[in-house]
This record gives structure tokens, C-alpha cells and sequence, in this order.
């Protein structure tokens, strides 16, 4: 891993850094490929909502897509992590307003199981569940304990991700992506407007469904709803999209055959 802070190599931030003290702030992890960010308007553009809704004030846009775009230069193929912070303050919650907002960039390797990633997934119902909090929806604050939490309920090398619902029993997202189903020639995505992410890669699929002769909608999903799917998938902005084989929930097991939408999207994608 290679790091800079604030646009110099480092590794350290100062102890009373508000990202560190109470995880107030924001993050992207974007996919490398041929030396370029993959779909890095879309991030920069949720980065910078999540940064108005945090109100936190960003660095000049091109000031930081300059150096987004420098150091995804220096690998072919990587995952690119920013963390934004609201940066060092005072002791206690309440933000001074005279804060400056502290980048941190690491540059990594591409992990072993983003290159199969187009094989099917299998995919586990957690314990864990996500609060409802429409304030927080959709963002990707660096608050992520409920993840953490749902990711260490299983060590079975056989399963890639694990869904989690809310507190009303709908499955939202996953631990670290989106989910799709698809009925025919519908396509439905759960709703991330009470808690969970609006990834990057789900607002791609959303967009490019159309062309594919789908009618697309997010909604309310629950495990009953899900067993109807002819095919369900997953989408993650470094993996990207990963066809679902099974989703298994206590002792049932859900096995979905058809990944011929997924199979079209990674087309596609192929060329972004």
C-alpha cells in the first residue's frame, strides 16, 4: 500500500483528527483499471454530496480529481481508497467550524476475488441489522460498525458477501455492495432512502437497464419477495457485477439458475 496525506506521502493523521475521534467523515473506494478510475464522476459526485449533507468542506474539485487521477496513474490495475475527514478539532461532537478537512489516498493491489468475480456468488442473510436513519441514507460515512459486525458472523471462505436487513425486516444492501433482482423483464433494486448505500455501481445499473429492455424500481424487499427472483446479483464498484448462484437463510437455501442481466451489465461494463 502507498498512502498520501493532504497530497504529500504519509501514513500517520494527528490524534485529534474528528475521522478518527468519531468517524466524521466520508469515503470512496473506486477500481483502478488501465491506470484510470472507473466511473470517477459518479464518486466525486456522491463524495461531494455526502460532504454538503455533512457539511464538510472539500478541497477545490479539481484540485482533488488532479490528484485522484496522478495516483491511479502509477497502478494498471488497483483499488484507489479516499477518506475524507472533517480534520482535527477540538475535544466533544460539536464541530468548531474552523476545521479543515484532512484527504488520506492508499493505492492497493487488485484483490485476488475482484479478478472472480464473475463466477456465482453464494450470499448469506446476517444477524447484524442496519438502523434506520434517513438522515445518514445513502452516504458513505466512515461510520461502518454495523458491517464490521455483519462481516464477522461467518469465516466460510464459500460465501463472497453477506445481505443485511433493517430494524422492519427488509433487506437492504449488503455488507459491502448493492442487490438486484430480476422477475421477467423487471428489475428491482431495494430502496436506500431509510439507511444502507447508494453505490456507484448500482446507480450505473440503474441507468444502463433500460437499454437492456428492463423496466427498472427500487422498493421494499423482503425474503418472501426475493424467492419469486429469476436471477439476482450484486454490485460492488471494485468487483463490479457478480451474479448470484445461492442466498441461504438459516437452513433455507435459495438457488437462482438464470444470470443472463448480469452476464449483459459485465458486457457493458467491460467498456467503462
Amino acid at each position: 500500500m502507498t498512502s498520501w496525506i493532504n497530497g504529500r506521502p504519509g501514513q500517520t493523521v494527528h490524534i485529534a483528527d474528528r475521522g478518527l475521534q468519531y468517524g466524521d467523515g466520508a469515503f470512496e473506494t473506486m477500481r483502478v483499471r488501465r491506470g484510470a478510475v472507473r466511473l470517477l464522476d459518479y464518486h466525486l459526485e456522491r463524495l461531494t454530496d455526502a460532504c454538503r449533507r455533512l457539511e464538510i468542506r472539500l478541497p477545490a474539485g479539481a484540485r482533488l480529481r488532479n490528484e485522484i487521477v496522478r495516483i491511479a496513474a502509477l497502478r494498471a490495475e488497483g483499488v484507489l481508497k479516499l477518506i475524507v475527514t472533517r480534520g482535527m478539532g477540538p475535544r466533544g461532537y460539536r464541530p468548531s467550524g474552523r476545521e479543515r478537512c484532512t484527504r488520506v489516498i492508499s493505492l492497493h493491489p487488485l484483490p485476488a476475488a475482484a479478478g472472480a468475480a464473475a463466477r456465482p456468488a453464494r450470499v448469506r442473510l446476517c444477524a447484524m441489522r442496519l438502523g434506520i436513519n434517513e438522515t445518514l441514507a445513502g452516504m458513505k460515512t466512515l461510520n461502518r460498525l454495523e458491517s464490521v459486525l455483519a462481516r464477522a458472523e461467518w469465516t466460510d471462505t464459500r460465501i463472497w458477501e453477506g445481505l443485511m436487513r433493517d430494524t422492519d425486516d427488509n433487506i437492504v444492501c449488503g455488507t459491502m455492495s448493492n442487490l438486484f433482482m430480476r422477475r421477467g423483464l423487471r428489475l428491482m433494486t431495494p430502496q436506500v432512502d431509510r439507511c444502507g448505500i447508494a453505490g456507484v455501481m448500482r446507480r450505473w445499473v440503474l441507468e444502463q437497464a433500460g437499454a437492456l429492455g428492463l423496466s427498472v424500481s427500487e422498493g421494499r424487499l423482503r425474503w418472501d419477495g426475493l424467492t419469486g427472483a429469476d436471477e439476482a446479483f450484486m454490485t460492488n464498484a471494485v468487483a463490479g457485477i457478480v451474479p448470484v448462484a445461492v442466498i441461504q437463510h438459516g437452513r433455507a437455501m435459495l438457488r437462482l439458475a438464470q444470470r443472463n442481466t448480469a452476464n449483459q451489465l459485465r458486457g457493458l461494463l467491460e467498456g467503462q
